[in-house]
């Protein structure tokens, strides 16, 4: 309980600066990435986006979607997605408000690897997609130069109080990844995201962030490649009622 309060706190302040710089450069490729994906399962089904943050991703998704729902744990990110007159609810990813089979197709980027019950979590979204729905989930990877960087750098601030060290972070292997999921869920298969670039300051190069996302439109589908990517999303279908 006392981990889950300062994960609230930690991001409600995160919240005030979130958005600062990502409607460019490196945060934007990631953004693109993660939303062209989805973009390939959702058709014109019911999704819901876990960990929705300040709604950038969900409301670029929304209009292609039947009903679109975001749910997270911080009022502070929430207030910003209700802005932008998102339907958003606040909860905790390890108990979902939502009945069972509620959604077409289940979403999370840049948000499992803030959760410690992960295998709750995961049973949680299982539980409320669909027989032969889709989960699109984004895992941090120990295997990738962004898992190598994390580990050597020193503390980013975030606002007044905390720095990106204050909250919980797990990096997951691929082969430990395998081990999250529920049964009646199969691995189709995995995107890389963020798999050649080494520091995410060199996107606001001109033509070296053009060159850099280029290769990372290639290198996230690439056998091999993709598998080396400092985000992993995992492409699973529900098979089991």
């Amino acid at each position: 309980m006392a981990e889950e309060s300062r994960s609230r706190s930690y991001y409600d302040e995160f919240s005030e600066t979130y958005e600062h710089h990502r409607d460019r450069g490196y945060h934007a490729m990631l953004d693109d990435l993660e939303v062209d994906l989805v973009r390939r399962y959702c058709g014109d089904g019911t999704l819901l986006e876990a960990g929705c943050g300040t709604g950038l991703i969900l409301n670029r998704l929304s209009p292609h979607c039947r009903a679109a729902v975001g749910i997270d744990l911080s009022a502070g990110m929430l207030s910003h997605a209700s802005a932008r007159a998102l339907t958003v609810v606040q909860g905790k990813l390890d108990d979902l408000p939502f009945a069972d089979n509620a959604f077409d197709t289940v979403v999370s980027f840049k948000v499992l690897a803030h959760v410690q019950p992960i295998e709750k979590a995961m049973e949680e979204m299982a539980r409320v997609t669909r027989p032969g729905g889709h989960m699109l989930l984004e895992f941090y990877n120990t295997y990738s130069l962004r898992g190598l960087i994390k580990q050597l750098k020193r503390p980013t601030r975030i606002g007044s109080t905390y720095d990106d060290e204050d909250v919980y972070t797990r990096l997951d292997s691929p082969a430990r990844l395998r081990t999250y999921l529920p049964p009646g869920v199969q691995l189709l298969g995995v995107k890389g995201v963020r798999v050649v670039t080494p520091v995410a300051q060199l996107h606001r190069v001109p033509l070296v962030g053009a060159l850099l996302r280029g290769c990372e439109r290639l290198a996230a589908d690439a056998p091999g490649l993709r598998w080396l990517g400092g985000f992993l999303i995992l492409i699973l279908q529900k098979t089991d009622s």
